[in-house]
């Protein structure tokens, strides 16, 4: 049996008013276990925690070699076997005005599968991914000393 219910997100600044449907399902009590011990470490509710979870099941799935990992604030896609987070390729990407071959010269120890990768996370997630790049193209000197007053100190 399910059940419609409608949940308040915030995406981007924006609230968001989001149905969700509850389902039911067995899960072995290993992965509850596990699912709880990262709710438990992040903070958040299991039921978060699993959504979550899943979102990026499901994002990796329909972009094979992309995975997440810890941001400085949340979970970000990554090129998968770098360091490297999908928004940072897509920002030299379109810097060098969407020319794969000058992508490549910029990333040349990557592989094609991995900047195609990378591409392919892109135009599944747009508004995501242009949403970092905003961010990070609206630090200014200014805006970094007032968050980080510390890191505008002189060091003598």
């Amino acid at each position: 049996m399910k059940a419609e219910h409608c949940q308040m997100s915030k995406i981007f600044g924006w609230e968001i008013v989001m149905a969700s449907i509850q389902k039911s399902m067995r899960i072995p009590k290993e992965m509850v276990e596990e699912i709880q011990g990262i709710a438990n470490q992040s903070g958040k509710d299991f039921s978060t925690t699993t959504k979550e979870l899943l979102e990026e099941a499901i994002k990796m799935h329909r972009c094979p070699g992309i995975v997440f990992s810890e941001g400085v604030r949340e979970r970000r896609a990554r090129v998968a076997g770098t360091g490297i987070e999908v928004w940072e390729v897509i920002a030299n990407y379109k810097s060098v005005d969407e020319d794969i071959e000058r992508l490549h010269t910029i990333y040349h120890w990557l592989t094609e599968f991995q900047l195609k990768a990378a591409l392919a996370y892109y135009w599944t997630y747009p508004q995501e991914i242009d949403h970092l790049i905003d961010q990070n193209e609206n630090w200014t000197r200014e805006s970094i000393q007032n968050k980080y007053p510390f890191l505008a100190k002189n060091r003598a």
